[in-house]
């Protein structure tokens, strides 16, 4: 009689907590990277956020908790496409008691995972591989979440202080070495 192995579920956690956290709420990480599948065999394309930036900018794509619209939980500061992926700056609302008891989870290391929501305005479907390529999306909303669709997609630092000085050096090292 054969025995089926058991299932084995594989965690990714933080090595520690999130570090420089302090009242404010401010945190920054990748919301997604480009050509890296996620779960779903959806994969990011350079420039695919171009457009809709263009259109909403950061203020008008919400910040939310597990993509619940009926959840905001605090406001994007930035939103920019770099080499890697879809940067993201934002704040949480410490106001508002769910965006408080996230804050405290992301300063114990408990939630870290990043998650966009989107429509496909183009993408391309690979049939050997199965992945489907997305060229051009039109963004909503980005939330924090438990468990990302795209494993890398993470809060990298919940800051405090001068994010605008951060900022600012990120996106002029962007534009003199890209």
């Amino acid at each position: 009689m054969m025995v089926a192995a058991p299932t084995v579920r594989e965690r990714k956690f933080l090595p520690e907590p999130v570090s420089g956290v302090d009242t404010d709420g401010v945190f920054e990480g990748y919301a997604s990277l480009f050509g890296e599948a996620d779960l779903g065999k959806d994969v990011v394309m350079p420039g695919a956020f171009r457009d809709s930036l263009k259109k909403r900018g950061a203020a008008q794509v919400r910040l939310l908790w597990q993509h619940d619209p009926a959840q905001p939980i605090g406001r994007w500061l930035s939103i920019a496409e770099d080499l890697r992926g879809l940067r993201v700056l934002g704040r949480l609302n410490l106001a508002v008691e769910r965006a408080r008891d996230i804050h405290a989870l992301m300063r114990d290391g408990a939630v870290d995972g990043l998650s966009i929501g989107f429509r496909v305005e183009r993408a391309r479907a690979e049939r050997p591989t199965g992945l489907r390529r997305l060229e051009r999306l039109d963004l909503w909303e980005i939330s924090v979440v438990t468990f990302p669709m795209l494993p890398g997609a993470r809060v990298e630092t919940v800051k405090h202080g001068a994010y605008r000085l951060a900022t600012h050096i990120r996106s002029t090292s962007v534009r003199l070495f890209s």
